[in-house]
């Protein structure tokens, strides 16, 4: 099946994903429409993530370590990684799927580190071609570690990455404080990724929409795709209006009719493709952040502007401009629920007091949001059985790092032609 220039493609998500996939298409020539049941861009798992832009964190999870600490922590509420016992067909099918991987941890290391590599000047394209300032920070990111076990292991995956493409150099204690002078405590080593760089997912996704509803996208908010129906000769979408109404009641269904669909609905894409004919088994991993806002002279000055990440507690953080400094962790499967829970955040709040003595937490907002995990971390660009729906989703923890690549590649396998 052809595509030409004015193909009707439907874009269903309005998060990071979705919108550079809808720019992407916009770009090719496509009339694009994108749906999202909130009333704005980004308001989901793309609206307070830890913001890095991070190559140098793209070794995959799928490894027995993994495993056994989740067991571990499964019943410590503050762990880094919490399975919640209960039950259920995704869960336990996502985990079988999970181990299945684990053979191909390192061919999927490298195989990320270069998507996320090719997905920096993507990104950089896009924000300079629209004058989109998102709070970036050019200052690389860096790794640190508390012993040796865990820098041993740190430089395993280093050698993976390299070769991905990407270069960390190992750096010492002293050089770790030269890097970022604010950062306090005791560290055998570490690693730094001069590439690397950070900003504002919030910020970007919302100015790249302005950007498409410039360029001709029609932005279909506060749309609920209730139906999809993908047949030979188009695809329908059923929706619904989300806002409010004066008596209560719900909208009325409308019905439109499009050449294509790309489905980029983080986790509802295993619901929609479900609606489509297709498995794609994306689980929702639940992972929570902090925003302090350094109202203060001296907490601004106590923050660190370098991005970093502690493996062992599996956090990161970002200086997101002068006044903001996000943090960022942990990995909670359970289910859909979207609850801040205190005894998650709190880790947050008091890993920040440890390294950040004299940064001041008492303004410190709280957000969850879901990541959309496949089984083998490896995002899901690629075709559905009906030749007119195409998927772009999947991206779990990395959406921020890998989505610029995936809407290139997912535009360019939307709108290719039967003889290219």
């Amino acid at each position: 099946m052809s595509s030409s220039p004015n193909t009707r493609i439907a874009v269903l998500g309005g998060g990071i994903t979705g919108v550079t996939t809808a720019y992407n298409l916009r770009k090719r020539g496509c009339q694009v429409t994108l749906f999202d049941r909130q009333p704005y861009a980004a308001m989901e798992t793309s609206f307070a993530n830890g913001g890095q832009l991070s190559a140098s964190n793209a070794e995959v999870w799928n490894s027995w370590s993994t495993v056994m600490k989740g067991v571990k922590w499964m019943c410590s509420s503050g762990a880094p990684l919490l399975v919640n016992p209960k039950p259920s067909w995704h869960k336990l099918s996502w985990m079988a799927e999970f181990i299945r991987a684990i053979p191909d941890y390192e061919e999927n290391t490298i195989t990320t580190a270069r998507l996320a590599i090719e997905a920096r000047a993507h990104l950089r394209a896009m924000a300079d071609a629209e004058g989109i300032d998102f709070d970036a920070e050019n200052r690389g990111i860096l790794h640190f570690y508390k012993t040796r076990k865990e820098y041993e292991a740190a430089a395993s995956a280093t050698a993976l990455l390299a070769k991905g493409g990407l270069h960390r150099r190992a750096v010492t204690p002293d050089e770790i404080r030269q890097i970022e002078p604010a950062l306090q405590g005791d560290f055998h080593g570490g690693f730094y990724t001069e590439s690397d760089f950070t900003g504002d997912i919030h910020k970007f996704t919302t100015g790249l929409a302005v950007a498409c509803e410039r360029l001709g996208v029609n932005l279909r908010f506060a749309q609920d795709v209730v139906r999809t129906e993908a047949r030979s000769d188009g695809v329908r979408i059923v929706s619904r209006c989300t806002e409010p109404t004066l008596d209560g009641s719900d909208h009325p269904l409308e019905t439109e009719e499009f050449d294509k669909i790309v489905v980029c609905g983080g986790v509802m894409s295993r619901r929609l493709a479900s609606g489509l004919g297709d498995r794609v088994n994306v689980y929702p991993v639940k992972g929570y952040s902090i925003t302090v806002n350094l109202d203060d002279p001296a907490d601004r000055a106590a923050a660190p502007w370098v991005s970093l990440l502690d493996d062992n507690t599996k956090i990161v953080t970002s200086r997101l401009g002068a006044t903001r400094f996000r943090v960022a962790g942990t990995a909670e499967f359970n289910g859909y629920n979207r609850d801040i829970r205190s005894e998650r955040i709190a880790p947050l709040v008091a890993w920040c007091r440890a390294h950040f003595p004299g940064m001041s937490t008492r303004h410190a907002v709280p957000w969850a949001g879901l990541r959309p995990m496949m089984p083998n971390m490896m995002p899901r660009v690629m075709k559905g059985r009906n030749p007119r729906v195409f998927y772009n989703t999947g991206h779990g923890h990395l959406g921020w790092t890998l989505s610029a690549a995936t809407a290139d590649a997912i535009g360019a396998l939307a709108t290719q032609r039967d003889n290219d």
